[in-house]
């Protein structure tokens, strides 16, 4: 162990800053500057034009409050009677009150249609519907669509909880702008002391949904609104035409908002709890389904988005791309980086690997304590935290790296997003016939 640690200070100390930028290239030039750099540069700047849009914001804050819209917010979901009525209760404690409630049961096997008419007929829902057999969870958001009276669509999961404002905030933004088509809110971890996962998890939220996705958005490159708490104009999916049928439709709704011709942003003070899978071999699961979205929306149904047409968008074109390089293209560069590694510096592999997870603990300490300074809701406090931190770095380098690449390639080869259980096989069928 001391020769091994001679060797290494030898390592370090001989790491001029050419050989230093050589060796840990993929680190500095794709993490750092990506993650670090760029993230803190638009952070700033999200805060500058807080600032300096105080008066617009107020002003629009006034027209909503004066206006008073009529919100349908529909919740579609399979056996999902045992959350429906801690859902309901959220909502009722909503600091806004003009809305009315949609749940559509899609064929479920359980209770969900007694709780749900009881719910009706006692007045705690303003309507209940039920496809008698499954049709997906398009298939039900596309039913309340069809009943929904409200200017604005606010769509939930069955199983979140949503703070007393939620509503009020996600719908905000539309009187921002009236090109913002759609708004996605913010989705955090209910059950982040529940088991290691959820704690990584929940420190994986933070990073890329109350921070990334603000990041996004203020870049104009807001690519998913969750279908956990995302808020829709009504005119907008009337011209859409509302979800198209088949898995990954948070994903895919919100690139019809962006193609035809509206934007989107991210509402960082609608706060909605969710719960996470509480184990790794249920998150690999769900994280599959997720990815092999990527494969087939970004790479094979919407590619017309790279297309120089009359319809091309610059900030669709730089969504997608993104997207693709840093959740596709370097996710196999990486296997690149350790075959680099390997053959030209096979003496020095024990030593590079150890740097490499010191500066990326390093970086996501740093990233957590300084961007818990832009988070507009936290948890826990900070220190509950720490010690989980260096995980981040076999969470996010490894294991997710290893799961997307596997979706990917199930995706790309199988089209294996079409046999996914989460939705009902006829649907996918039909969804792979049309090309959806």
């Amino acid at each position: 162990m001391e020769h091994f640690f001679d060797d290494y200070v030898n390592f370090i100390l001989n790491l001029t800053p050419e050989r230093f930028l050589r060796i840990f290239w993929f680190f500095v030039i794709f993490e750092l500057c990506r993650y670090v750099i760029l993230d803190l540069i638009v952070l700033l700047s999200t805060r500058l034009t807080f600032y300096l849009t105080k008066r617009k914001r107020r002003e629009a804050y006034e027209r909503f409050m004066f206006e008073q819209p009529f919100v349908s917010v529909i919740i579609p979901g399979k056996n999902e009677g045992k959350h429906i009525y801690k859902l309901v209760q959220s909502l009722n404690a909503q600091s806004y009150k003009n809305f009315e409630t949609i749940v559509v049961d899609d064929g479920s096997d359980d209770d969900t249609p007694i709780i749900g008419r009881s719910m009706e007929k006692a007045g705690l829902i303003d309507m209940f519907l039920r496809n008698e057999l499954r049709g997906g969870k398009a298939s039900a958001a596309n039913l309340a669509l069809r009943f929904a009276k409200g200017k604005y669509i606010v769509h939930l999961d069955a199983d979140c909880s949503f703070d007393f404002d939620a509503i009020e905030q996600v719908i905000l933004p539309f009187y921002y702008n009236d090109r913002i088509g759609a708004v996605g809110g913010n989705v955090m971890v209910r059950n982040y002391k529940e088991s290691l996962c959820t704690t990584l998890q929940c420190l994986e939220y933070y990073d890329t949904i109350s921070v990334g996705r603000l990041i996004s958005s203020h870049l104009g490159i807001y690519r998913i609104i969750s279908g956990a708490f995302g808020a829709f104009r009504s005119d907008v999916m009337k011209k859409i035409q509302g979800w198209d049928i088949g898995p990954g439709l948070d994903g895919d709704i919100t690139v019809k908002v962006r193609k035809a011709g509206y934007t989107v942003q991210f509402a960082p003070d609608a706060v909605c709890l969710t719960s996470v899978p509480n184990t790794f071999r249920k998150l690999a699961k769900q994280r599959q389904r997720w990815d092999k979205s990527l494969v087939r929306f970004r790479m094979r149904k919407h590619k017309d988005v790279f297309y120089p047409n009359k319809a091309f968008n610059w900030s669709n074109f730089l969504s997608f791309f993104e997207n693709i390089l840093y959740g596709f293209v370097l996710n196999f560069k990486w296997l690149f980086y350790l075959v680099d590694m390997l053959y030209n510096h096979f003496s020095q592999v024990q030593f590079i690997i150890l740097t490499n997870f010191i500066l990326y603990v390093i970086m996501n300490y740093f990233k957590f304590l300084v961007f818990s300074l832009f988070r507009k809701r936290k948890q826990a406090s900070i220190s509950y935290f720490l010690i989980y931190v260096p995980c981040m770095v076999i969470y996010f380098g490894y294991f997710l790296r290893v799961v997307r690449m596997y979706a990917h390639i199930k995706e790309l080869i199988f089209k294996a997003s079409y046999d996914d259980p989460w939705n009902p096989l006829k649907t996918s069928k039909h969804a792979k016939k049309l090309g959806l």
